[in-house]
């Protein structure tokens, strides 16, 4: 592994280095507002760029690393202490529920390359699909609409649409209707 190299490499740009200690800044707003703050937390959010729909429900505990990389539909929620660490673009649809402590990553680096640089792919989580408690959701995957992904499970692949999904690695337990 060439740790000099991947350490001099650009990760980001100019602007997202200046956001990112912006928000820095912010976030105290954020996570100590009190618990039923949602729209304030909205605000916030879309003050950097987020794009929120409307009725969102994100608890003041959950980590959104990078609210300029974040997407989510109307109804939808981010449960106490998810962690958003969208170095890469999150998409959420709506009526989504991402529950207590689940783990959405879009950040990776290509472990193939002596280099090891960082990679940002995108992370899709369509339409009334639910992420359940400590759930792991790796980067580049598609969860389906209306899937259901299992407490604790780990997703490294693409999830279909309506299943139910759970384990480490997660693994079709059954159709939903």
């Amino acid at each position: 592994m060439d740790i000099i190299r991947n350490r001099s490499m650009a990760k980001y740009s100019r602007k997202e280095l200046i956001a990112r200690v912006l928000w820095g800044f912010a976030q105290p707003l954020f996570r100590y507002s009190p618990r039923i703050f949602f729209g304030w937390r909205r605000f916030l959010l879309r003050l950097f760029g987020a794009i929120v729909g409307k009725y969102v429900n994100i608890y003041n505990s959950a980590i959104i690393y990078m609210p300029w990389n974040l997407e989510i539909g109307d109804w939808s929620a981010i449960g106490e202490h998810a962690y958003i660490y969208n170095l890469g673009k999150i998409k959420i649809g709506e009526k989504v529920t991402v529950s207590q402590r689940a783990h959405l990553c879009a950040g990776t680096h290509d472990y193939s390359d002596p280099v090891m640089p960082l990679l940002k792919p995108s992370i899709v989580i369509e339409s009334q699909a639910w992420v359940a408690a400590d759930a792991f959701v790796g980067p580049g995957v598609t969860i389906g609409e209306g899937s259901v992904v299992g407490a604790r499970s780990v997703v490294v692949k693409d999830v279909e649409p309506w299943v139910v999904v759970a384990g480490n690695p997660a693994r079709l337990i059954k159709k939903r209707k």
